[in-house]
């Protein structure tokens, strides 16, 4: 108990499987969070359980890719919540499933703008207030096909890459002052979206959940709450000598 007491924590996302476990793990562990999303109904719900379990949080509609709205929306947060300690960059999406020569260049701007522009401007408008209070921890969600290739969805591939490699660069720049910048790599996480993708396989749910897990030698998909604990560490004071590093969560699917 009490891992990140006395911090304030924004979760971008913070409605989908991982971050809705994120914030409830933050939550109960002392942290206050700020969650963010665009599902503001969802996200409201997930606040009043956490208020109900006797955590802090609060909400806040954001579109991450907009940066007019993430210049608005942070210095509301730590205005109201008292600084902010730890940014979960969390908000991503997968975008359409087309090979390279087949795909526009909206498709492709659609994935960037979140996955990509969502963390830098997240990131650029947080950092000023950590660097006030004195440090900060930055996670950047990330993927395990921010690792390795899978031969499909190339604009979240390229966008996690992108983001394994926005966290080195950042944990070198603002080292001095303390702000810590680690990735996060999950392999396949058992949520609401791999839910509805399994039930509309072609080959049936169970014949393709068997493949799925078949991905991992520990052979299962993950939870959500492993990613949860990890984050949880990265934004604790335990991790104070871990930056610019990757923590890989797969069930070993990138040892291969």
């Amino acid at each position: 108990m009490d891992r990140v007491k006395g911090k304030v924590a924004i979760v971008t996302g913070a409605v989908g499987g991982i971050g809705r476990s994120v914030c409830k793990l933050l939550a109960k562990e002392g942290a206050k969070v700020a969650l963010t999303d665009l599902r503001d109904e969802n996200a409201q719900k997930v606040v009043q359980q956490i208020r109900d379990d006797g955590g802090i949080a609060d909400y806040w509609h954001l579109d991450v890719s907009n940066e007019k709205e993430v210049a608005k929306v942070i210095p509301e947060i730590n205005k109201r919540m008292g600084g902010i300690s730890v940014l979960v960059n969390n908000a991503g999406i997968a975008g359409v499933n087309k090979p390279t020569h087949e795909m526009s260049e909206a498709e492709w701007d659609t994935v960037m703008n979140v996955n990509v522009k969502g963390v830098f401007f997240c990131s650029k408008h947080t950092i000023p207030f950590m660097q006030k209070g004195g440090g900060g921890s930055i996670v950047n969600m990330s993927s395990v096909y921010g690792l390795v290739g899978n031969g499909a969805i190339p604009p979240y591939n390229a966008s996690k890459g992108a983001v394994r490699l926005m966290s080195k660069t950042d944990a070198l720049l603002y080292a001095k002052d303390k702000i810590r910048v680690n990735s996060v790599h999950p392999g396949w996480i058992w949520h609401e979206e791999l839910e509805r993708y399994a039930s509309q396989a072609p080959q049936g749910m169970e014949a393709f959940m068997k493949e799925v897990n078949g991905f991992h030698p520990i052979g299962h998909v993950g939870l959500p709450e492993d990613v949860a604990y990890a984050i949880l560490y990265l934004a604790s004071d335990e991790s104070k000598f871990a930056t610019g590093s990757e923590f890989v969560i797969d069930g070993g699917y990138s040892c291969r």
